[in-house]
């Protein structure tokens, strides 16, 4: 299932405004790429560029082949996202929520099989939410719908895996938990992953490579040890760190009281 990701000159915004200015990265089949950068410097919009959500110049191409051109089921059956902020059904537990993520594999007759449910369940057990498999969305907390969102992505089962700030709202367990799911599924299934991360230590020691976004150009690439150096971060982020190392060599971003 290994898939190769391209993104060519993307360019890409809202209304009048344009975000992204001539983008262009690559992620190679069962690779991570982690997105990072300050505010406002175009993460989501790169994002949602890729996933086919928002109007875009330039190419996203999968395997060779433009993303544009695929059908909306073999879209559906080589990306799958996560959105920052979803728009979540109303009415719906978290096992059917999740079970959604399945559509794409489903046969004529639309029905989910035992392989199906049985992908659901051991979602919900690596995610710590089999107490809440018959609960409704809405009455779960911010970091357990958080969750459940990535649980439908990931039931998707995709080639290609986006997830826009997948650890917002959880605690430091669960997003360690989270992020080793998403490696173990690279290992198991060589899913190529993209994510974007505020947290740069953690952007660090699970993404292979990353690209460094400002003002919507991209502003460094490469292995994290490259990428993250106190200068750099200095200059995008205008803050003051300490860029020390883990015992394996992976950076740790520290700030520096001025």
């Amino acid at each position: 299932m290994s898939t190769h990701l391209q993104v060519r000159g993307l360019t890409a915004g809202y209304r009048r405004s344009t975000v992204l200015h001539d983008v262009s990265a690559e992620v190679r089949p069962g690779g991570w790429l982690g997105i990072i950068g300050p505010n406002g410097s175009g993460k989501s919009t790169l994002l949602k560029a890729v996933a086919g959500v928002l109007g875009h110049r330039g190419e996203v191409l999968v395997d060779g082949r433009r993303l544009a051109g695929l059908s909306s089921r073999e879209r559906a059956r080589a990306v799958g996202y996560a959105p920052q902020i979803p728009q979540l059904p109303i009415g719906l537990t978290v096992t059917d929520y999740v079970l959604l993520g399945r559509t794409p594999h489903l046969g004529l007759l639309g029905r989910e099989g035992r392989g199906d449910l049985d992908v659901v369940r051991s979602l919900l057990e690596r995610l710590d939410l089999v107490h809440y498999a018959d609960r409704a969305l809405a009455t779960l907390s911010g970091g357990e719908r958080q969750r459940a969102v990535l649980a439908r992505a990931l039931a998707q089962q995709a080639g290609i895996l986006l997830l826009d700030e997948p650890t917002t709202g959880l605690d430091v367990g669960h997003a360690q938990a989270l992020l080793d799911l998403v490696d173990d599924l690279r290992a198991e299934l060589g899913t190529t992953v993209v994510t974007t991360l505020h947290d740069l230590t953690l952007a660090a020691q699970y993404a292979e490579r990353l690209l460094l976004l400002d003002e919507g150009r991209v502003a460094g690439a490469g292995p994290p040890e490259e990428v993250l150096t106190a200068q750099a971060l200095s200059e995008r982020y205008s803050a003051r760190v300490a860029v020390l190392r883990t015992a394996d060599g992976a950076p740790v971003i520290a700030p520096v009281r001025g």
